[in-house]
Order: C-alpha cells, then sequence, then structure tokens
C-alpha cells in the first residue's frame, strides 16, 4: 500500500504486478480497496491497481460538493502518477462503474475496456425526497443508523449465510465510514446525469447484473448502458456490492473479459 498527493487529495493505493497490461479496480460508494481482495488473487498476469477513493478507506475525507468529474480527475492523476501511457482495462462496482465511464468518455486514448458492476449512474427525481431524507439521519446519526435498511438490501441474508466471516469482515469496514463524506458521494449520486458521456464511449464495455441485486437489476443495468454502442451483458449470481460478496463469479467474469480485450 501507498499514499500520495494528487488533484487536491490524498489517496490511498496498491499497485501490485511487474508486467503484464494494467487492471484498474475501482470499488462503490462506501466501499475501499479491500473489497477487491478475494478477487485479486485470481487475476493473474496483469498488474492491479486499486485505491481507496476520496472519502473512503483510507483516502482523504469529503467535505463539501463532490462531482463524478472530479473523481475521474482523481483516476487519471493516479494513472500519471505510476506512470502508466498505456490504455488500461477498468472494472468498477456501483459508483465505482460510474467513475468508470466517466473516464472512458473523457479519456478514450487512455481507456481500453470498461467492466461496469451493478452501475449505478444515476436516480429518478421520484426517489430523491426518500435519500435525501436518509442522508440527514447519515447527518444526524452515522451510519450504523442506515446499516439495516442498507445492508438488508444490498448484500442478502443468502450470501452472508455462504460465507459469514465474509461479510463480518464487510459490515465492519462500511460501519467505519466517514457520514460526511458518505453524504458527499451520495448527494453526487442523486443528482447524477452521464447519459451524454455514455453515448461517446468506443471502448468495450461489459455490463454486470446481480440476479441478487434489487438496487440496480439486471434489467436496470440493460436499460442503464443501452447508449453505449457495442455494449454487451452478463449476469452474475450476486448482489449489489459484487466484487466483495461474490469474487469469485466477477473474477470468471473480469478473466474472460481480459483476454478478449486487455492490450497486448
Amino acid at each position: 500500500m501507498d499514499f500520495v498527493e494528487l488533484n487536491g487529495t490524498a489517496i490511498r493505493y496498491e499497485l501490485k504486478g511487474e508486467k503484464g497490461p494494467l487492471v484498474v479496480l475501482i470499488h462503490e460508494m462506501g466501499g475501499c480497496l479491500e473489497n477487491w481482495d478475494e478477487v485479486v488473487p485470481a487475476i493473474e498476469g496483469y498488474r492491479i491497481l486499486r485505491y481507496d477513493c476520496r472519502g473512503f478507506g483510507m483516502s482523504e475525507r469529503v467535505r463539501g460538493d463532490l462531482s463524478v468529474d472530479t473523481l475521474s480527475d482523481d483516476l487519471a492523476a493516479l494513472l500519471d502518477h505510476v506512470g502508466e501511457k498505456r490504455p488500461v482495462v477498468i472494472a468498477g462496482c456501483a459508483v465505482g462503474a460510474a467513475i468508470a465511464l466517466v473516464f472512458a468518455a473523457r479519456h478514450p486514448e487512455r481507456t481500453a475496456g470498461v467492466v461496469a458492476m451493478s452501475p449505478a449512474l444515476d436516480m429518478k427525481p421520484e426517489d430523491r425526497p426518500a435519500r435525501l431524507s436518509m442522508l440527514e439521519t447519515v447527518a444526524r446519526e452515522g451510519m450504523r443508523a442506515i446499516m439495516d435498511g442498507a445492508l438488508g438490501a444490498g448484500y442478502p441474508q443468502v450470501l452472508r449465510d455462504r460465507n459469514p466471516e465474509r461479510f463480518r469482515r464487510f459490515r465492519a469496514r462500511w460501519l467505519g465510514n466517514d457520514p460526511e463524506s458518505f453524504i458527499a458521494h451520495y448527494r453526487m449520486l442523486i443528482y447524477m446525469d452521464i447519459a451524454a458521456e455514455l453515448r461517446t464511449i468506443r471502448c468495450p464495455t461489459l455490463g454486470v447484473g446481480g440476479s441478487l441485486d434489487v438496487f440496480r437489476t439486471p434489467d436496470y443495468v440493460r436499460q442503464v448502458l443501452s447508449p453505449i454502442p457495442g455494449v454487451e451483458f452478463v449476469t452474475i449470481e450476486s448482489c449489489h456490492h459484487q466484487p466483495a460478496a461474490t469474487p469469485e463469479p466477477v473474477a470468471a467474469v473480469l478473466k474472460d473479459f481480459l483476454r478478449q480485450h486487455a492490450p497486448t
């Protein structure tokens, strides 16, 4: 692990591997680079860059408003920092997928492909009042106050029962989130609109839906990513937090995509 200051913030990251094409892994809202712990060992023959998005994990906290463009700029600056000039494959979950897609739209020459898992790209206007009310609860009472609702739907019991220790670690990490940073990211999602960017993406793109995901269903994944020319889709048995909850099918999907689209 290492730390670097870039684009006005401090970022924790890990660069693993000495040779091969670079793969970037971006966690979901409320996650951290450890959410990929069980995926990384299964991806052999590649260099892997994963990091804590600003506001999460051990990266610098967010104070004030946030935009997905800023998060995309963080990734560009991190790639510059590690000296990567070649196109990279980017895999992101939920809001991490939004960052990957915006980066691909803004930096086509640097993007070899995108794997978008349970992409969180927008929110219906009619859902905004309830979500803003939830954020008021977080501001008053912290992350634990919304844990049952958020994780009850996002990480279902059937997957908890299969690997209780995996869920225990995930839950503890999630509870450790800085409430103010979480609120900044969630407010960004509430008002985010990247439909125009999606239509400009030209790299190979794979949408991955989770059959147990009630937040971003496989049908939603198909609908929201359909503006991307040539986009393909696959559904796996997973929930909203795909890499953390079901690393095995996630790794299998990634390896297949990399075999087809990673630069040589």
